[in-house]
């Protein structure tokens, strides 16, 4: 489903049952108990087709992910993927080879990125099947909220949404 016009989209990305891999999820659960009118909150597998799909409209994008660069676990890239393309490692522990990464890139190309597309990937360590996250992940999980709250308050545009 496409967002509504004029609209901001929270998207955690990832398999819960994967590990590490489901931090995105993690993340955007405790971002829905938030006052945050204006954004809609939502949770997708990382399927590049649906993410597309998904932003088609939005005016700001925030999405978090699992990454793995090769640098401590927990460790918080922010990316902006307006300004910048994806490092390449980004997309190395997709389950879809047309993921997060080719899905922004295709919209680059396309001249349909969002206006603002900003991307958290938190550095995962473990990516078997579970629905743990490893300790150095689950505790990257509230700094990663406190940084997208700071990034909502900054989004010009979105002076509705009220941070308490």
């Amino acid at each position: 489903m496409s967002a509504p016009r004029s609209s901001a989209l929270l998207i955690g990305v990832g398999n819960p049952f994967r590990g590490d891999d489901g931090v995105g999820g993690v993340v955007i659960r405790r971002l829905r108990g938030q006052n945050l009118p204006g954004f809609t909150i939502m949770e997708e597998t990382g399927d590049g087709a649906e993410l597309l799909e998904a932003w088609q409209g939005a005016s700001a994008v925030i999405l978090v992910d699992a990454v793995q660069s090769g640098v401590a676990p927990g460790t918080i890239h922010r990316l902006d993927a307006v300004a910048e393309k994806l490092p390449k490692w980004f997309s190395h522990c997709s389950t879809h080879a047309f993921g997060v990464a080719e899905a922004i890139e295709l919209a680059r190309t396309l001249g349909e990125l969002p206006p603002s597309l900003i991307v958290y990937g938190i550095e995962g360590l473990d990516f078997s099947a579970g629905t743990s996250l490893s300790p150095e992940v689950a505790a990257s999980v509230p700094g990663v909220v406190s940084s997208i709250l700071a990034e909502i308050r900054g989004l010009a545009g979105f002076k509705s949404a009220r941070i308490a």
